[in-house]
């Protein structure tokens, strides 16, 4: 990772379009970008070609980055963080559009009730690769509303959807990923017995 001032020194070379300062920045936070990237598709091909897209973003607006605060690093890491989530979304509007659904089925899925809960025994990666097997409408939804903390209203604008559209993916998304994670905790527990 690299310190602030070297940080600083990219941005300004980045600005009179330094290759080596954008391959620098690149490469620092590659993996950074590509975990925000990956969260809204399960492919690393579209993964890929969002965060290509996201940093061809950074380099045209790097100009415009003014620190919000003392922490160089820390504010860079969020601007971009807000770029590539907004690229994200122009991805899954461009591709993915059509595969969100209007209303809420109460008979879509019927998960059975545990005493146990499961959350609590589920690493954070086992959660981030259920979250994968979600529809990509439903994990695009669900990423932006739990993940990324926006608000139905928002995210409704954002994908050029209604706010019943949204809230009513988030309900489905909760409970296809529910299933996913009973299913999977099924085969962990047909498999240690």
């Amino acid at each position: 990772m690299l310190s602030a001032e070297e940080l600083q020194e990219h941005i300004r070379g980045c600005t009179l379009n330094s290759r080596e300062s954008q391959k620098k920045i690149y490469s620092s936070f590659y993996g950074y970008a590509m975990s925000i990237c990956y969260r809204y598709t399960n492919r690393q091909e579209d993964a890929t070609e969002i965060l290509n897209d996201g940093f061809l973003k950074v380099f045209v607006e790097i100009y415009r980055f003014k620190p919000a605060y003392t922490d160089t690093v820390s504010s860079f890491k969020g601007w971009l963080r807000k770029i590539m989530i907004y690229t994200a979304i122009d991805h899954f509007r461009k591709n993915q559009k059509h595969q969100l659904t209007g209303e809420l089925n109460e008979t879509y899925m019927h998960v059975p009730d545990t005493h146990e809960d499961a959350v609590d025994k589920l690493s954070y990666e086992e959660i981030l690769q259920a979250i994968k097997f979600l529809t990509p409408g439903y994990r695009t939804v669900f990423n932006l509303f739990v993940i990324e903390g926006f608000s139905h209203d928002e995210i409704a604008k954002e994908l050029g959807i209604s706010t019943g559209t949204s809230k009513s993916n988030l309900a489905k998304a909760k409970k296809q990923l529910q299933k996913i994670l009973f299913q999977q905790n099924e085969i962990v527990s047909k498999n240690v017995v």
